[in-house]
């Protein structure tokens, strides 16, 4: 990352950072990048593509509509209802 850069996310993110601040995020993303170069350099023609990088079997259950309980159910604890409804007070006149 160029100090260029960092001086406008600074700004975009309305950050002060302080010179010291702003040395240890230059040299951290430095690395970074050094770290990124590394990678991209060991050959991967003959890798499979993985998403995981243990086999991962992930168990779905089927999606299918059940009706757990009744509207009547539901109700029973509302303090009014009426004609299937909750009744609630006016909070608007």
């Amino acid at each position: 990352m160029e100090k260029d850069t960092l001086l406008l996310l600074e700004k975009v993110n309305q950050l002060h950072l302080e010179d010291a601040e702003k040395e240890t995020v230059l040299t951290f993303f430095a690395q970074q990048e050094q770290n990124a170069a590394i990678l991209e350099t060991i050959d991967t023609t003959n890798t499979e593509r993985m998403v995981h990088v243990l086999p991962i079997l992930t168990v779905v259950r089927e999606d299918v509509a059940q009706k757990l309980f009744t509207r009547d159910e539901l109700q029973r604890g509302a303090p009014e209802t009426m004609d299937g409804y909750w009744q609630v007070p006016r909070v608007v006149e």
